[in-house]
């Protein structure tokens, strides 16, 4: 039987990876970098946003500013990659299209990344991006973790950790594909295998090795918070689609939020590809995700009516 060919501009660009990395499978991860710095490709740039490098609680990265957002309101926007790959530049356009939707500014974190920075250095940064922003005024219900991927898994990570250092916790949290087993054992790495471009069991356990090993266990929940007791978290954002390898991942956490009384709204594109909101302007499905997200975010804060029934399921077309 003949391998399923990809149907949009990120199902491209994901197989032409995989096909060139196949030709050099010995690519040091500094070269690795370079390339996944090409997931912007995949984004359309939005209009009416600037943006500037700057740092924010010692970590660089890039301030997202649409035009007439409130500055006030602001995500941290933790980038997908493996703990390991990815940057404020592959992801700065999602970021512009995902504040410009919900009317707030966002700041993508160049965090360390592994593996010459294990677990748990990414999680701090976050949280000292986090608490930067609480001591320049913004108000914890103002400031929302973003995240895809590893960077999902981050956005939940940092917010469990807020409680035990005496922080507030914030409004809202916005995952997208999250990747959150550290077993490596999902169901759906063996049965969307041929459906999802870009990940492979093997990929996912060298960037395991790279953030946990000799740091800490694939159990703990900071790594793995399908360990966590997600009780009293915040109001959660799920999207993924569900021919990704991942899939599993956001399925158990959105069971795991519902069993824990979280607030969590878990929406599946169906037939797209891993953090599919990547082509926000140039797929209906991404732009249609985006505006599900910002009306989600606007209807917590009071700012506009309730996600229609249908964004609310567990299934969007």
């Amino acid at each position: 039987m003949s391998s399923p060919t990809p149907t949009d501009l990120l199902g491209e660009i994901y197989a032409q990876w995989i096909t060139e990395l196949a030709k050099y499978p010995d690519l040091s991860v500094g070269l690795l970098r370079i390339i996944f710095d090409d997931w912007q490709r995949a984004t359309a740039e939005p209009e009416d946003v600037t943006y500037k490098h700057t740092t924010i609680g010692g970590v660089p990265g890039i301030l997202v500013t649409p035009r007439g957002s409130d500055a006030s309101q602001m995500h941290i926007f933790m980038h997908g990659g493996g703990f390991a790959l990815g940057s404020s530049s592959s992801h700065r356009k999602l970021a512009g299209h995902l504040a410009k939707a919900c009317g707030t500014a966002s700041f993508v974190a160049d965090f360390r990344l592994a593996p010459e920075h294990k677990f748990p250095a990414q999680i701090e940064d976050g949280v000292s991006i986090y608490r930067a922003l609480l001591d320049q005024g913004h108000r914890a219900e103002d400031i929302t973790p973003v995240g895809d991927s590893a960077g999902g898994n981050l956005a939940i990570s940092i917010t469990m950790e807020l409680p035990s250092l005496g922080l507030p916790l914030p409004g809202q949290v916005i995952t997208m594909s999250p990747w959150l087993n550290m077993h490596n054992d999902g169901a759906t790495i063996t049965t969307n295998d041929a459906t999802d471009f870009l990940i492979a069991r093997e990929g996912l356990q060298a960037n395991i090795e790279r953030y946990i090993d000799g740091a800490t266990e694939p159990t703990d929940p900071r790594a793995n918070p399908l360990y966590a007791d997600l009780t009293g978290f915040p109001r959660l954002y799920i999207c993924a689609a569900d021919t990704e390898s991942l899939f599993d991942d956001s399925v158990r956490v959105n069971r795991l939020a519902a069993d824990a009384g979280v607030d969590v709204t878990f929406s599946v594109g169906h037939g797209m590809q891993h953090v599919y909101p990547f082509l926000a302007g140039r797929h209906p499905r991404a732009d249609t995700e985006i505006q599900l997200i910002a009306e989600w975010y606007r209807s917590g804060r009071g700012n506009a009516a309730l996600v229609d029934s249908a964004a609310s399921s567990t299934s969007q077309n």
